[in-house]
């Protein structure tokens, strides 16, 4: 299955794209996915327990199944003053 990936802030920086597209095997999790990214991004690690993601707009666990074509963003973490 193919999906989007979004990617902002650090992320973005990291990556150096703010939008990708990756082939999963069925049944994959937005856990897997990242795993992934880490592996080809390996800075990505870092933010590992601290990212959050969304699926098709909607926050998501990382356990959260995938399905084709969707759309998986993931947000590192926000501070504030």
């Amino acid at each position: 299955m193919r999906v989007t990936v979004r990617l902002f802030a650090r992320l973005r920086d990291i990556t150096g794209a703010g939008e990708l597209t990756r082939e999963l095997p069925d049944g994959a999790t937005a856990r897997v996915l990242w795993d992934l990214l880490a592996s080809e991004y390996a800075e990505l690690d870092t933010y590992r327990d601290a990212v959050s993601a969304a699926v098709n707009a909607e926050y998501a666990k990382m356990s959260r199944r995938l399905a084709d074509g969707d759309e998986v963003a993931f947000l590192p973490p926000v501070s504030g003053g």
